[in-house]
């Protein structure tokens, strides 16, 4: 029986992202049962820092789930989860804080974000595109299959892209939060710490997500370079 070795690419993607959940999950638990001296709660926090940098027509709104925050930088909405909104831990702060980095990165023209907003269309499209033309190209085994191969790779390195490009994105939205949690008073002491730890797991989560895209990445280079031959 034959075995394709490069399903261990896969494997090593897999692990590494479950491995990136589950430290996030048990690292924001973990912080969320810590209540921050200051008693604010994450939607007061974000407001303070935001206006803070001078932003005033950005919105902060409730959404259910958790953690399911973000910034939406084409309706300048800042939307805050179940766990974070109206929580006053120092996980809490902390991914609000994070969330307003994407704010402030939108507001002083962050290129990397600009760069990341204007991949977003190609991204999903090649996402969408991708498997479907390699399937075909391998069902219908004529001259252009190996065209139709070779596109599908090329629209999934799209998404590859746009993994790599969040990573600068979300690093620096974590420094800018830290840095301003502790410049404003928001947080003290250990709390900046423990914050970091919060926003370093998350982050991990992204590297996990970049890697497992680029071993795909890999593989189908390989399988694709093997069926050359």
């Amino acid at each position: 029986m034959y075995f394709d070795w490069t399903y261990i690419l896969v494997l090593i993607g897999v692990v590494l992202s479950l491995l990136a959940s589950a430290k996030v999950k048990s690292t924001y638990a973990k912080y969320a049962k810590v209540r921050s001296r200051s008693g604010m709660t994450g939607a007061q926090a974000a407001e303070r820092l935001l206006h803070a940098n001078g932003i005033y027509d950005v919105s902060i709104e409730h959404i259910e789930g958790e953690l399911t925050d973000h910034y939406d930088p084409s309706e300048k909405v800042l939307r805050l989860s179940d766990s974070v909104y109206g929580e006053s831990s120092v996980a809490a702060v902390g991914v609000a804080a994070h969330e307003c980095g994407h704010a402030i990165q939108h507001a002083n023209s962050y290129i990397p974000l600009k760069l990341r907003t204007a991949i977003v269309p190609v991204a999903n499209i090649g996402t969408a595109a991708a498997w479907p033309l390699i399937v075909l190209g391998l069902l219908i085994g004529s001259s252009s299959s190996q065209a139709l191969i070779t596109l599908g790779i090329v629209m999934f390195s799209l998404s590859v892209l746009f993994q790599i490009v969040t990573l600068p994105v979300e690093f620096n939205a974590s420094r800018r939060a830290v840095n301003a949690l502790g410049e404003l008073g928001i947080l003290y002491g250990d709390e900046i710490g423990q914050t970091r730890k919060v926003l370093s797991a998350a982050a991990l989560t992204y590297v996990a997500a970049a890697a497992a895209s680029i071993l795909q990445l890999l593989r189908l280079i390989l399988l694709f370079g093997r069926r050359n031959d």
